[in-house]
């Protein structure tokens, strides 16, 4: 007889239950978060347990190989399906969570989550700490115009080099005021500071990555929006079609069909990574806005435009182009935009490109 498992992870305890193929419950047990915790309580069954399951979460990257390395078959399940599935559960507890991920694991109903590469996580924590100090610096600064407000101080016109001399100036007359400030203002220019260090840091990286490098080539998609994409899809072979790598970022629209008199197309789904969402939308708006020379997905994207609308295209172009970049990197290819530049000179003008970037970051 086959066994089938469910865990309910916490950061602390982890709850588990084992089912056979009939739905019997077989065992119904708490240990500790810890892989070799979980494989000893599930020892009566690891000659015959099937399938582990566990929701996707934070200690996923960590758990999910460690369980694969000890032999037990675990499978990451994708949150909202398992969400889904667990609703239909009177009460939410521990246990009855690992039950109903037992009930999914036996009956197969269930859809893989990807667990991406340690290096990958690296990276992608980069960006989030990158992410995360810019956030930090816009508030700080938005606080400090904020306060002003109140002695009737507006700083429209300032940039952001010469802000902190502006609003030095500006409180200089009142003492308490002037020592709020500059220590708020000390917290903006070591928060910029530190910002611009692991901004640095994703640049060098990229000029150091041929398939970044690439991606490059397309107008608009700069380093971050080149980073994020390689690291949201880690594996690119996991995708059977590129346009769905589309859908995988929340850029296709959602559906509601029931019978043949409802059929309604709604707004994008924003599943999915909304960084590389974010990072996708303002490629193609630098695409469509700022580059001004000939290009297939630019004219394309503007004849979009004036049918509909800007918003509506933006959102168009950066699907495409997270069709294209999903292209180029499983056919090694490089991107073309121009009707008028032959196919056999794209290679040439992106190794010269190549050559120039890693120059300028050398």
């Amino acid at each position: 007889m086959e066994f089938f498992c469910g865990l309910d992870v916490g950061m602390d305890e982890t709850a588990i239950c084992v089912v056979d193929a009939a739905g019997k419950v077989m065992l119904e047990t708490v240990v500790v978060t810890d892989p070799e915790a979980i494989k000893a309580a599930l020892a009566p069954y690891l000659g015959r347990l099937r399938r582990l399951g566990h929701e996707a979460g934070s200690l996923s990257p960590w758990l999910h190989p460690e369980l694969l390395q000890r032999g037990l078959p675990a499978v990451c399940l994708e949150t909202l399906h398992v969400r889904a599935a667990l609703k239909a559960q009177r009460n939410k507890t521990d246990k009855a969570d690992a039950l109903g991920i037992a009930h999914i694991m036996r009956t197969g109903w269930f859809r893989k989550a990807h667990i991406k590469s340690a290096a990958c996580y690296r990276l992608r924590l980069l960006l989030t700490h990158r992410r995360n100090l810019k956030r930090k610096f816009l508030d700080l600064e938005n606080a400090i115009r904020h306060s002003l407000k109140v002695f009737g101080i507006r700083l429209n016109r300032v940039g952001r080099g010469g802000f902190a001399q502006a609003v030095r100036e500006a409180v200089a007359s009142d003492a308490l005021v002037s020592e709020l400030i500059d220590a708020m203002l000390n917290a903006r220019a070591a928060l910029w500071k530190e910002y611009g260090r692991l901004h640095d840091l994703v640049v060098r990286l990229v000029a150091g990555h041929e398939l970044c490098r690439r991606f490059m080539q397309i107008p608009g998609v700069g380093p971050i929006a080149a980073l994020s994409f390689m690291t949201a899809v880690d594996d690119p072979s996991r995708f059977k079609r590129s346009r769905d790598v589309a859908a995988y970022f929340g850029l296709t629209s959602r559906r509601w069909q029931s019978g043949s008199s409802v059929d309604v197309k709604g707004r994008i789904s924003k599943a999915g990574d909304g960084d590389v969402r974010r990072a996708l939308y303002e490629a193609a708006s630098a695409l469509l806005t700022r580059y001004k020379k000939k290009d297939k997905v630019k004219s394309w994207g503007l004849a979009l435009a004036r049918r509909s609308s800007h918003r509506k295209a933006t959102v168009a172009v950066a699907r495409k182009l997270a069709v294209i970049m999903h292209a180029m990197w499983t056919s090694g290819t490089f991107y073309c935009g121009d009707p008028d530049v032959a196919a056999a000179d794209v290679s040439a003008r992106a190794a010269a490109k190549d050559h120039r970037l890693l120059g300028a970051w050398a």
